[in-house]
């Protein structure tokens, strides 16, 4: 019986991985962003452990090589920058820094900034009040200078620089999670249940969370373009991540010397930052228009036509 049951288990699940590729298929501009970010992601799992030694490898004699230079080796493809090192070897191993301090902070942003949210939405009047207030102090500064302030001020390193990154963005997560239970809790079915005996905490779980969690997720698409940025601009102007450790904006930071002579040590990095960012913000279209009920006949066309 167990076996027999099996196939009837897993088809849901698998009908509808199939509709989301199907769906994913229907903008080729977001099926080829999330292949891009699928080898990004592959690179920054086990690139540093394949390229690892060859990224701090130092060979003098071929500083500032050009792109192309083939017969130098294939890591040499674009390039060696003033030490020498292979910049393909450390584009592939930085981005595990660029993209773990991203997700990282966006992750913890979206928990904090999401739960707050919820309190400040469903428990009442003045928990609600005091948490926008402190909101409201947070966004009064720009984020950017805030993060400044903050690494100027404690040691720069990857932990410090992922937390000041979260807390910079906790209020964008804050406020949309509160303003989306406030409209949840009014709806039918919240009363109902209410009436029904459900408790808070069972209400939250079970029925607000479930709606609020595709908006985070689609702004957490977004945001996390901004984090990189962010993460690449304090690299760049020295408050970021510390030597040994590099990011693909700390790479842009070292190469701005050789603009005139070596433009190649800040293009690379730079292309990649470029490329992620517009690769998320394609993505974060695609989802944002697959989950909305209105708009999802945009996709539907191709799913249609492939039967």
């Amino acid at each position: 019986m167990p076996a027999a049951s099996e196939p009837a288990y897993k088809e849901p699940g698998e009908r509808q991985v199939r509709r989301a590729i199907l769906l994913l298929w229907g903008d080729r501009f977001a099926f080829v962003a999330a292949l891009y970010l699928l080898i990004v992601i592959f690179f920054a799992l086990f690139g540093p452990w394949l390229l690892g030694d060859m990224a701090t490898a130092l060979n003098l004699r071929l500083r500032n090589a050009p792109p192309g230079s083939i017969d130098l080796g294939w890591e040499f493809i674009l390039g060696a920058d003033a030490l020498g090192r292979s910049i393909l070897a450390r584009l592939i191993v930085a981005s595990r820094n660029t993209m773990g301090i991203a997700a990282a902070a966006v992750a913890l942003a979206m928990l904090c900034g999401g739960t707050l949210g919820l309190i400040a939405g469903y428990a009442g009047k003045w928990p609600g009040t005091i948490i926008m207030r402190l909101a409201d102090i947070l966004m009064s500064f720009p984020s950017l200078l805030l993060a400044l302030l903050v690494l100027f001020v404690f040691e720069p390193g990857v932990k410090n620089v992922m937390i000041v990154l979260a807390i910079t963005r906790i209020p964008i997560y804050l406020r949309t999670t509160r303003a989306e239970v406030l409209e949840i809790r009014e709806r039918m079915f919240v009363t109902a249940a209410r009436a029904m005996g459900a408790g808070s905490i069972r209400i939250v779980v079970r029925h607000v969370i479930p709606i609020v969690a595709p908006t985070l997720i689609t702004i957490a698409a977004i945001d996390f373009a901004f984090v990189m940025l962010a993460e690449s601009a304090l690299s760049f102007l020295g408050v970021g991540i510390q030597p040994p450790e590099f990011t693909w904006g700390a790479m842009v930071a070292l190469g701005r010397n050789y603009l005139g002579s070596a433009w190649w040590l800040a293009f690379w990095p730079g292309l990649a930052i470029m490329s992620t960012t517009l690769a998320l913000n394609l993505l974060s279209n695609w989802a944002r228009t697959a989950t909305d009920p209105t708009q999802r006949w945009r996709l539907e066309v191709t799913d249609k036509q492939n039967g």
